[in-house]
């Protein structure tokens, strides 16, 4: 049984830490759906899960609008790191309390080359948060919430502790505009008619990221960059997302266009790279 107000206490206490997000998901949820392979459930990892806790942070618009960049790639860094704090001291935090807990860290790959010959990680952050309520997959594979977008880093919390989960979300949050295929500096995704997932070509996309790393400003993030989707778009005034289908053209025109002036500052300083989009 729950204790009196331990979901809205853990809430709190993940806020306080820094986290944006907060959603919980009953570990059965994988077994209901059946969509991820059982080796890649909760139970599976750790026989003693009752509840899957997600923990997200966004990605600041602005910086990321500036990618391919030391700036995005410092901002990605930070992510991780908060991520991984949150999750590891919300774990004590509950140890402490009597409720064992772990963490599962929010990349589970050593480095872009690991991924090239295996692209899965052991457990699945964005199915985690589908299941907890946090948001549903989008086109690009991408979890999508409705206060940023695709624009969220994750981190899952296993815990004995039984919570009430968060309901489901079953209406697609994503509204396959097509956006994030058209600008893919690596062509790597395949519209299907029956889904609103797209087909990814895994390889492509990492290969990307091996050539971004080498210019020390690394991952891509366009296709989060680009998506139409999140309040925080308003918030920063950044709702044109003709800018973006335009910015190749006009860069090609003119490397100095004053609308882009600034993102153009910003990839090609601080980084070996040399391209301005």
């Amino acid at each position: 049984m729950e204790p009196k107000g331990m979901k809205g206490k853990i809430i709190r206490q993940a806020k306080s830490l820094g986290a944006s997000l907060v959603n919980f998901a009953p570990a059965q949820r994988w077994d209901e759906y059946g969509e991820v392979g059982p080796d890649y459930r909760p139970k599976a990892l750790w026989d003693k899960v009752e509840t899957v806790i997600v923990i997200g942070v966004p990605m600041l618009l602005p910086v990321l609008e500036s990618t391919p960049s030391i700036n995005y790639q410092e901002m990605y860094n930070t992510t991780n790191s908060l991520l991984d704090q949150i999750g590891f001291r919300l774990s004590v935090w509950l140890n402490d309390r009597g409720h064992s807990s772990i963490f599962m860290p929010r990349d589970g790959y050593g480095n872009l080359e690991i991924l090239l010959n295996k692209y899965q990680g052991c457990f699945s952050h964005v199915f985690a948060a589908k299941y907890a309520g946090q948001g549903t997959i989008a086109y690009n594979h991408n979890l999508i919430t409705r206060e940023f977008g695709p624009r969220v880093r994750m981190v899952s919390l296993l815990t004995s502790l039984k919570l009430e989960g968060d309901p489901v979300i079953e209406k697609d949050i994503c509204i396959k505009c097509d956006v994030c295929r058209k600008l893919c500096p690596s062509d790597a995704f395949t519209t299907r008619q029956d889904s609103i997932i797209a087909d990814m070509d895994m390889t492509a996309c990492t290969n990307y990221h091996i050539e971004l790393r080498k210019e020390n400003r690394w991952p891509c993030g366009i296709c989060c960059k680009v998506c139409p989707i999140g309040d925080d778009r308003k918030l920063y005034e950044s709702t044109n997302i003709g800018k973006y289908l335009k910015e190749r053209e006009a860069l090609d025109k003119n490397p100095d266009d004053p609308e882009y002036k600034s993102w153009v500052h910003q990839r090609t300083h601080g980084s070996s790279g040399t391209r301005i989009y």
